[in-house]
């Protein structure tokens, strides 16, 4: 009774929350390697000629920024330490849920070099990963939608593997695939054996996909991995969103983007930064004062060679310039390295390079899940069919 019990909500899941999985699964996997894309998309706007020529300093190239885009105003700067490379703008936001396209331009005269050829298109990829484009976005009840399929996902997993657990086998039942014999067999072997192989990933993706649907949730995770309950912040992106810039305070960008910009001390902590330990930055985001709520200037970096996890997080004074605090991984446990990584965690680039595309091609197996459990229900469904039809054995059949 039991196995029938489990077998009914994992088929019944599987014909309504599994498409929807397969979907986020794709799109999942299409923003793994966003940034690479983007990068790719543009090349020719991302080249700059360094010659002989000096940088400008971050307030002189926010002043020529803004002159050039009146009317709004720039919260973060991503100056990467190659020199032949643009600096990306991303500028406030113009409205509720509204804000202007990142920019390229030139780090030695503040030239424009054109708006970032991808984002919005990632954008709307986000959008649908996130909240399956459902009006209200994180406010709205696509985000609970989502949340819903990764408490599905968890359950698929629970289901899928106690209905194989009774049969004591060998692991090469367990996880060898067989799709020499055709039919039914064949499916089954596609929809068991590969779910068997993805099972860590696919766990790991939902519990860290539940980060950003329940406010709950992301409490006790907190707590359970940092010993401390989560400071009140103001609401967040979810998963997806690049490292570039952080997310514009929408509800205040208009207001923001009509004043006058108070005066920041962008160089001094600039050139604290550059003459300490971001001598050797490969990135360094420079996110401006006032943004999220931040009142004084932030400077989060990575070095080469360093993965997403690895970025330090200092904190600037935003009158003086003087260093205010760091957050570097190497004082944080493994606990509170996870917490403040859980987007890298979600795609699995918290694990090294290797396992980020085993997590990538794990999304992107999604569909084939989806497709494997159709086509076994419809199989069935026809074979049950077939034996109502068949007359019962030992009577006689009428010509």
């Amino acid at each position: 009774m039991l196995r029938t019990i489990l077998f009914r909500i994992h088929w019944a899941l599987g014909l309504t929350a599994g498409l929807v999985l397969a979907l986020m699964g794709v799109t999942g996997a299409l923003m793994s390697y966003e940034e690479a894309v983007v990068d790719a998309l543009n090349a020719g706007p991302l080249a700059v000629e360094a010659g002989a020529r000096t940088r400008l300093g971050p307030e002189a190239l926010v002043a020529r920024i803004e002159a050039q885009h009146r009317g709004l105003r720039v919260s973060g700067l991503g100056i990467p330490g190659d020199p032949g490379r643009a600096v990306r703008v991303r500028f406030a936001g113009t409205g509720p849920g509204e804000h202007p396209p990142a920019r390229y331009v030139d780090p030695y005269d503040g030239a424009d070099r054109g708006a970032v050829a991808g984002e919005t298109t990632f954008e709307t990829i986000r959008a649908l990963h996130r909240w399956l484009l459902i009006p209200g976005g994180g406010r709205g009840w696509g985000r609970t939608a989502t949340g819903l399929c990764a408490v599905a996902l968890l359950v698929f997993l629970g289901t899928g593997l106690y209905l194989r657990w009774p049969k004591l086998h060998g692991w090469r039942v367990w996880l060898r695939l067989s799709v020499a014999r055709p039919g039914r067999p064949r499916w089954w072997s596609l929809h068991a054996v590969v779910g068997t192989w993805v099972i860590p990933v696919y766990a790991v993706m939902a519990l860290s996909g539940l980060w950003w649907s329940y406010e709950s949730y992301r409490a006790g995770a907190t707590y359970l991995l940092t010993g401390n309950w989560p400071e009140a912040r103001p609401q967040r992106g979810g998963p997806g969103r690049p490292e570039g810039m952080a997310q514009p305070d929408a509800g205040r960008g208009a207001e923001r983007g009509r004043g006058e910009r108070r005066p920041a001390a962008l160089d001094a902590a600039w050139q604290t930064f550059t003459a300490g330990e971001g001598a050797g930055a490969a990135l360094s985001l420079l996110t401006m004062p006032g943004e999220r709520g931040e009142p004084n200037i932030r400077i989060r970096y990575t070095r080469s060679g360093d993965g997403p996890s690895s970025r330090t997080d200092l904190t600037y004074d935003a009158g003086t310039g003087a260093l205010l605090s760091a957050s570097r991984p190497a004082d944080k446990t493994l606990g509170r390295q996870i917490a403040d990584n859980m987007l890298e965690v979600h795609r699995g680039r918290f694990f090294g390079p290797v396992l980020a595309l085993v997590f990538c091609l794990a999304a992107l197996a999604m569909p084939l899940f989806a497709g494997t459990g159709l086509t076994l229900y419809v199989l069935r469904r026809r074979a049950a069919r077939r034996r109502r039809a068949a007359p019962p054995l030992g009577r006689p059949v009428q010509v």
